[in-house]
């Protein structure tokens, strides 16, 4: 799995991966702008209390409470914004590894709206439960990491798997090795919880399981 990820960061100077780091980060970016916009404008626009001092303090701790939002969803945001185009990401890593691989098959739109419906529900139910160990501050890094864990895993797992396999093979794949990926997902959020750092890590994680993917499936599909 290490080398998974090795093999991902060396792979970072190819210009097919920079192009798709620009779109993907500009769009998360983009997201996270007018989110702050929105809610800061409805803070200033919109009195909670007659009393100055006391809407000026919802305005404080709305804005940070704002920011906490934003950082502990940024995992499971950036990841799916950019899911949309780390296929592509996924193309370059084959080629350069994988080259006796026959062309990806091509996924249904029907087949992935079903899948992003699915992975949207799981990511909102989780993290919502996340969210509670807030109130219990020593708890809440190792359920936060295990949380956006799974979820990552899962993610990044599904997008490099579906251009090899069927739905039913890439699920049961996942549950096969559920831990494995569970370990992947969690180093991936790791990566996305460091400033800087984060802005790769989608891409990264792309790159990383495309390794752990060719690693893991099923003795019919050609190895590389």
């Amino acid at each position: 799995m290490l080398a998974a990820f090795a093999k991902a960061f060396e792979q970072l100077g190819d210009p097919a991966l920079r192009r798709v780091l620009w779109i993907s980060v500009g769009i998360a970016a983009l997201l996270f702008l007018l989110l702050w916009f929105t809610i800061g404008w409805l803070l200033a626009n919109t009195t909670f209390f007659q009393t100055g001092w006391l809407d000026t303090a919802v305005d404080v701790l709305g804005g940070f409470a704002t920011a906490a939002l934003s950082w502990l969803l940024f995992p499971a945001v950036v990841s799916t914004t950019t899911g949309f185009f780390l296929d592509g990401a996924a193309d370059v890593v084959e080629r350069r590894h994988y080259p006796q691989l026959p062309k990806a098959r091509v996924q249904p739109l029907e087949e992935v709206a079903v899948q992003a419906a699915k992975f949207f529900a799981v990511l909102i139910l989780l993290n919502g439960v996340a969210l509670l160990f807030l109130l219990v501050p020593p708890l809440f890094p190792f359920v936060f990491l295990a949380v956006n864990g799974y979820l990552l895993g899962r993610e990044y797992f599904e997008l490099v798997a579906a251009r090899r396999l069927d739905p039913a093979d890439t699920k049961a794949l996942r549950k096969r090795h559920g831990l494995r990926l569970f370990a992947t997902g969690v180093l991936i959020a790791l990566l996305l919880t460091i400033p800087f750092v984060n802005l790769l890590a989608p891409l990264i994680g792309t790159a990383a399981m495309v390794h752990v993917f060719h690693a893991l499936k099923p003795a019919t599909e050609p190895r590389a």
